[in-house]
C-alpha cells in the first residue's frame, strides 16, 4: 500500500500508540531474543517493543516504502523492512519468540490463513501478540459506510474499502485450535480530541485514506465536508468544548 502517508498517521502518535503499550506489557515472555513487528508503520510500535525487551533483536516491517523510510529516520538504531505481509510472510524467518501486529491486519485479508502463517513465524513456546480496532458500531465508522454508497459517492469508488475482520468468536475458535494457549480482550478509548476535524484528520491517516486516493482535489473537499457535516451531528460537544472519540479495539495474545 503505497499511498500511507506517514506524517499523517503521526499526527496522533501517542493516541495510536497506547494500544501497542497496553499489548506489549501483557506479553509474559523471559529474555526474547528476536521479535518481528507486523505492519509497524512508522515504527512508533517497533520503538515500544525495543523499550520492553531492550537484549532483543527487533524487526519492524511493513508494505509501505514511505513508513519504513519514516522508521528508519525516527528509530535508526533499530531495523526496518518492506515486507507485505498478506503475500511475502513465507520469505521471512520462522524462529521468532514474538511476533506482534498492532492495527494491521484489518487490512488483510483471509484471516484464517493469515493467523496459521504468523503462527508460524514463532519457534516453539513463542508468543503471537495482536490488536485488531472493532470499531464497525461506531458512528464514524457508519457515517463513511453511509456516505461512500450514497447516491453522490458511490460511482467514485470502484473498489470500497473491505474489513477483513471476524467476528470476536471466530477469533477465539481459531486460536483454539492453532495455539496452545491463549487469552483475549477488548478495550474502549476514550480518545479526548480538540475538535470534529481532529476526527477528520485522524481518519485521513486510516480509514478514508483509500476513499481520498480516488478522488480529485475538487471532489476531496467536497467529500470530506459531508463527512464532516455528519461527524458534528454524531458527536457531543462536551462542557469543556472537547470532543470523545471512542475506539475499541480488540487484544489477544496467544501461544505456539
Amino acid at each position: 500500500m503505497e499511498d500511507w502517508n506517514s506524517e499523517q498517521y503521526l499526527m496522533f502518535k501517542n493516541e495510536r500508540t497506547q494500544p501497542a503499550i497496553d499489548l506489549v506489557n501483557r506479553i509474559a515472555i523471559e529474555n526474547p531474543r528476536k521479535i518481528i513487528d507486523i505492519g509497524c508503520g512508522p515504527g512508533n510500535s517497533t520503538e515500544v517493543l525495543a523499550k520492553r525487551f531492550p537484549n532483543a533483536y527487533v524487526l519492524g516491517v511493513d508494505s509501505s516504502s514511505d513508513m519504513i523510510e519514516q522508521g528508519k529516520r525516527d528509530y535508526p538504531n533499530l531495523d526496518f523492512n518492506k515486507c507485505d505481509v498478506g503475500s511475502d510472510l513465507s520469505k521471512l524467518d520462522k524462529d521468532f519468540d514474538i511476533v506482534f501486529s498492532n492495527a494491521c491486519i484489518q487490512w488483510i485479508p483471509n484471516h484464517n490463513q493469515l493467523l496459521n502463517n504468523l503462527i508460524g513465524l514463532l519457534k516453539r513456546g513463542g508468543i503471537l501478540a495482536v490488536q485488531i480496532p472493532m470499531n464497525y458500531q461506531e458512528p464514524i465508522h457508519k457515517i463513511i459506510g453511509e456516505v461512500t454508497t450514497n447516491e453522490r459517492w458511490k460511482s467514485e469508488f470502484d473498489n470500497p474499502r473491505i474489513f477483513y475482520n471476524m467476528e470476536q468468536s471466530q477469533y477465539f475458535d481459531l486460536l483454539s485450535e492453532i495455539s496452545s494457549e491463549f487469552y483475549m480482550w477488548e478495550t474502549t478509548y476514550y480518545h479526548n480530541l480538540e475538535s470534529h476535524k481532529d476526527i477528520i484528520e485522524w481518519y485521513r491517516g486510516t480509514g478514508l485514506r483509500p476513499y481520498l486516493n480516488s478522488l480529485s482535489e475538487s471532489k476531496k473537499e467536497l467529500f470530506e465536508q459531508e463527512i464532516f457535516e455528519r461527524v458534528v451531528e454524531e458527536y457531543p460537544v462536551q462542557k469543556n468544548g472537547r470532543v470523545i472519540f471512542r475506539f475499541p479495539r480488540l487484544f489477544f495474545v496467544a501461544k505456539s
